[in-house]
């Protein structure tokens, strides 16, 4: 049974899971732009969605919460300066997600994660 089982396996150790969110959370933020599978972009958007709201408060102690989530210091310095100002409007939904097609070797589904301008 999943009782109160909350995200994706993604065939992974749970370290190397973490591992991974945060890379492509990170990727993300830095890049605006990143093409990864289906999967992997459901999981890494609500990180990704969870620092930028933390960058639009600007706190102290928000910066070093979302160094927490994602430690990447260029990523997160980039999220404070500029994507706080683009969302400070915005309430949520900061992503979104095209669909590509199937990956030639796999036929993973495959898509664009991407931040909204």
């Amino acid at each position: 049974m999943r009782h109160a089982v909350v995200g994706r396996n993604l065939s992974r150790r749970p370290g190397h899971r973490l591992a991974l969110r945060r890379n492509l959370a990170a990727e993300l933020i830095k890049r605006e732009r990143i093409t990864t599978t289906e999967a992997k972009a459901k999981e890494v958007r609500g990180l990704a969605e969870q620092i930028i709201t933390r960058c639009k408060a600007g706190t102290v102690h928000d910066r070093r919460v979302a160094l927490s989530l994602v430690p990447n210091t260029a990523a997160v310095k980039k999220a404070f300066a500029e994507l706080a100002s683009r969302y400070a409007e915005r309430k949520g939904g900061y992503t979104r997600i095209m669909k590509l097609g199937p990956r030639q070797g796999d036929a993973a589904p495959m898509v664009v994660l991407e931040l909204v301008p």
